[in-house]
Parts: C-alpha cells; structure tokens; sequence
C-alpha cells in the first residue's frame, strides 16, 4: 500500500502534469467504490479545470475550478496512470480524459480502490501537521489501552502512517510496538513526535532521489526496520518479526516496552 511519503511525491508529480488542464470526460468503470452515481460525478467535474492536486492523509485530492474536490483513496493495490497513448490498462476504476489528449487512469485488480466526490473532512490532524506534537501525543493517549502501533494506524486519530512507517517511526522512537497508548512516559511522546516528523519528512527526501518522477508503487528499499533485505538494525541488534493476521510488525529489543 502507498503511505503518506509515496503519496507526497504522486501529489506533487501530478500537480506539475495536470493543473490547469481541462476535463473533457471521465469515465466509470467500476462504480462499487464511489459514494456517487456517474452521472454525478460527470456533471461535477466534465469541462472543469483542475485548480490543485494534494495529499490529504493517505488520499489524493483532485481541486477543480469549480471548488468540487475529487478523492482518490488506492487502498492496497491501487495504481495510477498517466498515459498519452492508446495503451489500456486493465481493472480501470475510473479513467480521465483532458482536451489535450492526456489521459489519466486509476485501476486496482482488487477492486478495492476508493473515489469519492466532495469528501467529509475527517477531523483526525495529517500526520505530518504541526498539530501533531507531544501535546497531541499525551491527549490522545490518555484514553487508550491499545498497543501503541494499532493507535498510529487508527486514521480516525492520525492520518496517513501505515504498517511501515508505523514499524519505522517506533523503532526510531524507542518504544515498542506492544506498548499500551496509555503507558507512554511523556519524555517519550516527545521522542515519538519527533520520529514521526523526521521518518516521514525523511522518507519523502529518499524516494526524490532515486524516483523523483514516481506517481505510483511504492518505494522501500531505504526503510532501517520495515524490510525484508534486513536481518539487523543500524546497531546491529536482531530484527524480529511478528505476524498478525495479514500484518507484520518489524521491531527489534531496542525497543522499549510500557505496559
């Protein structure tokens, strides 16, 4: 799945191949994940500019000139395109055809992809927003049992951090996976407040350098924890791996434990 680096970099790339242009049509493919008929979302955007593209937590938000927003949400398998051809991609979610021949394409095979007209604002803060400090860290905590990495992934509480990184900034943190929320020591929110910026900011500055053109996939080979090519740590401690369902949480006994 592409978390809030990989999207940072989609937004900006497509922001420099798609502002100012045009809609001429979009068409639907697959309408099961879109909270709107087709007919709806064609008269909303057809002949409308595309005012700005940006990331929202781990969604993609299509500005219009018209002030309707269109959210790409790529779940696990989701991809973009951007083509100029005749190519067609298979399991189109929905295609989108500029007056200057650009077509621009989500598809998933899964079909799990979500688009959605004119979201709700979620009221959880993006990750990478100033709100998300210590401060924040300490209030939203306060109430929660829950080991700290399932928090982290809650997107009702923070937006954006997905398996990986959560594995990435809580290694880098200091504070194991397994931890409560509400057993956090202060002095260690800070830290996590801290990692948080830093792995992500981090993140986004590492795929710019070897895929600075990417507006899909994802991009890991840098991750310290999170990665299979790894047994060790930087300091050379064990990488240790626990499976959960579909989900594998990286961690290694540098790690401290608050329960």
């Amino acid at each position: 799945m592409p978390e809030l680096p990989d999207l940072e970099i989609f937004s900006r790339n497509l922001e420099q191949h798609l502002n100012g242009k045009q809609l001429k049509e979009i068409v639907v493919k697959n309408s099961k994940k879109i909270n709107v008929s087709a007919k709806e979302l064609k008269l909303s955007l057809e002949d409308q500019k595309v005012a700005h593209i940006s990331r929202s937590g781990k969604e993609l938000y299509f500005e219009f000139e018209n002030k309707a927003i269109l959210s790409l949400h790529m779940m696990l398998k989701g991809e973009l395109h951007l083509l100029k051809n005749e190519e067609s991609p298979k399991h189109v979610i929905i295609e989108m055809y500029f007056k200057d021949g650009t077509r621009f394409l989500l598809t998933d095979f899964q079909g799990m992809a979500k688009v959605t007209l004119n979201p709700i604002p979620d009221g959880a803060p993006d990750a990478l927003s100033k709100e998300v400090d210590q401060d924040f860290f300490k209030r939203i905590f306060a109430s929660k049992k829950a080991a700290i990495k399932n928090v982290l992934l809650d997107q009702h509480v923070i937006r954006g951090i997905g398996n990986a990184y959560a594995d990435e900034i809580l290694w880098e943190a200091g504070i194991s996976p397994f931890s409560s929320a509400n057993k956090i020591p202060e002095e260690k929110l800070k830290d996590l407040a801290k990692a948080v910026r830093h792995v992500l900011k981090n993140a986004v500055e590492q795929i710019l350098k070897t895929h600075p053109a990417i507006i899909s996939g994802e991009i890991r080979g840098f991750l310290k924890i999170h990665t299979t090519k790894k047994t060790h740590s930087p300091a050379g401690v064990p990488i240790l791996i626990v499976k959960t369902g579909a989900r594998k949480t990286y961690y290694t006994e540098e790690q401290e434990i608050f329960n």
